[in-house]
């Protein structure tokens, strides 16, 4: 529990600080962590919400009491994950790239002296860890953008970004998961939706999943959002040890 710092936040939440760096043993720390909780069952949990370095716990203090609450953290904090032991998930997402679904992809490649298919290329090379949802719901903060391709924000933000726009924001890419304003680059669009208030877990993906971006042609992305549109469409998930 080496440089873990657990802290209140507030009356009825606690807050477990992990390191101050976006980094990947600490999210598998944070991911660890959460799989537990969630194996223990703890009462008077309300809610989980891990981010980049922390993860914030909301209880309710009328079924437990925060010194009890820290007192099981510290235990589930002290189990050491075996190196390699964790199960990888990734979601393979479909993205129809450039285009009228990725307007940006042509000051993406000039910014980065490259090629649009050769952005293409590396944007699709990587399995992308989830660090954190967040900003709206099901919206994924991925690491291992490849640092060829990060992109500034835009300098004046759009008013609307459709829903599964795929985007470029400095040194993170990411999917949006319903229409909204927002200031990233787009390169391409999917037409999984990641967030649908309708389905039984209305957000696809977690934190600690993985995300690989497949390329596919204007006929393909149309033939998938339709199955989607109908309902049976189904992301391809492969399984792994990290």
């Amino acid at each position: 529990m080496q440089n873990v710092k657990i802290m209140t936040a507030g009356d009825s939440s606690i807050l477990i600080q992990f390191g101050n760096a976006i980094d990947p043993d600490i999210n598998a720390k944070i991911a660890a962590t959460v799989q537990l909780m969630k194996e223990q069952h703890i009462e008077g949990v309300v809610d989980i919400i891990p981010a980049f370095c922390s993860l914030l716990i909301n209880y309710d203090p009328r079924v437990i009491s925060y010194d009890e609450m820290k007192t099981r953290m510290e235990k589930i904090l002290s189990v050491e994950i075996a190196a390699g032991a964790r199960k990888k998930k990734v979601y393979e997402i479909p993205v129809c790239y450039g285009g009228e679904f990725g307007p940006d992809l042509s000051t993406i490649a000039e910014h980065a002296g490259l090629s649009e298919q050769e952005v293409i290329n590396i944007h699709s090379s990587t399995d992308y860890l989830i660090y954190m949802l967040g900003f709206l719901p099901g919206f994924t903060y991925l690491g291992g953008l490849d640092e060829r391709i990060h992109t500034p924000r835009l300098a004046n933000p759009r008013i609307r970004i459709p829903a599964g726009s795929v985007g470029i924001g400095g040194s993170q890419t990411g999917i949006y998961p319903m229409d909204s304003p927002g200031g990233w680059q787009l390169m391409g669009m999917t037409p999984v939706k990641t967030y649908d208030p309708d389905r039984e877990v209305p957000i696809l993906v977690e934190a600690g999943d993985y995300i690989r971006f497949i390329p596919v042609d204007r006929a393909e992305y149309d033939r998938i959002k339709e199955e989607v549109e109908q309902g049976t469409y189904t992301v391809r998930v492969v399984e792994g040890e990290v």
